[in-house]
C-alpha cells in the first residue's frame, strides 16, 4: 500500500506553521494530505492554530478563547498573515483532491460544543473526501463519531496501545495517530511529526498508511525513490 503524506500544520519547515501561504504551497504541489489543529475564540469562532495560547506563533499573548476573533484578528504570525478561521482553510481546500486530517485540541481545554461547532462548518463545503477527525482527548472523538458518519476517526497519542486492533474496535476506530511505529497496523497507522529522512524511508518502506510531516517534499521524494527501486528490481 502507498504511504500517504500529510503536511503537519501546512509546510512550517517554509512557511509559518498553520498558515494560509503555508496550506496554499503544500496544495500547489500536489500533497496527499493537510494537517492541522482546530481551536473556539471566545465567541465560537473555529480558527486553525496548534497551541492554546497564541504567544509561540503570533505577536500577541494569551488564550485564543480569551478573544473573539475580530480581536485575534488584530495579531499576526511571522509572515503577516491573521491566523486563519476554518472556513477560510475549508474553502481553499474546497474541490481540491487532498485528505484533510482536522484534529480537536481539546485535550487540555475541552472548548464546549467544538465537535458540532466545526462539523456543521464542514458540512457547508464540498470536500471531495471524508475529514478525518483526531484528538488526544478520545472523548471529542466519540462526540464527533455521534454527529457523523461521513468521516473518518482516530486516536492521536504519544504511548504505546497494546492490543491496538482490539482498541480501534471497541472505540470505533478508523486508524490511530501514533509517535512511534507498531507493527502489524502498518494499514491503519498514521506516524508523526517524522522529519528525518532515515525514519522516513523505515516507515515508508514498512508500508504505515501515512506519514505526518513537517517537510512534505522530502517525504514525497523518498517515497518515489523506494517506489523506483522497488520497480527496477522487477525488471
Amino acid at each position: 500500500m502507498k504511504t500517504l503524506v500529510f503536511g503537519h500544520r501546512g509546510v512550517p519547515d517554509l512557511y509559518p506553521e498553520n498558515s494560509l501561504q503555508g496550506f496554499r504551497y503544500a496544495l500547489y504541489h500536489h500533497i496527499d494530505g493537510l494537517e492541522f489543529d482546530v481551536h473556539l475564540t471566545k465567541d465560537n469562532i473555529p480558527v486553525v492554530i496548534h497551541d492554546e495560547r497564541i504567544d509561540r506563533t503570533t505577536d500577541g499573548r494569551g488564550l485564543v478563547n480569551s478573544y473573539t476573533y475580530e480581536e485575534l484578528s488584530k495579531f499576526s504570525l511571522e509572515n503577516y498573515e491573521r491566523i486563519p478561521k476554518l472556513e477560510e482553510l475549508l474553502a481553499l481546500i474546497e474541490g481540491r483532491d487532498v485528505l484533510v486530517n482536522l484534529e480537536f485540541k481539546t485535550d487540555k481545554i475541552h472548548y464546549p460544543n467544538i465537535e458540532k461547532i466545526v462539523v456543521d462548518m464542514v458540512g457547508k463545503f464540498e470536500l471531495l473526501h471524508p475529514v478525518i477527525y483526531s484528538s488526544f482527548n478520545l472523548s471529542s472523538v466519540k462526540i464527533v463519531q455521534e454527529l457523523t458518519d461521513d468521516a473518518q476517526f482516530a486516536y492521536l497519542t504519544d504511548r504505546r496501545i497494546d492490543n491496538p486492533k482490539e482498541f480501534m474496535l471497541t472505540n470505533h476506530l478508523d486508524a490511530l495517530h501514533l509517535q512511534f511505529f507498531q507493527p502489524d497496523i502498518e494499514n491503519k497507522e498514521r506516524v508523526w511529526t517524522v522529519n528525518g529522512s532515515l525514519r522516513l524511508r523505515f516507515l515508508i518502506k514498512h508500508g504505515v498508511a501515512a506519514v505526518i510531516t513537517n517537510n512534505f517534499e522530502r517525504a514525497m521524494k523518498i517515497r518515489q525513490s523506494i517506489v523506483n527501486k522497488k520497480a527496477n528490481k522487477k525488471r
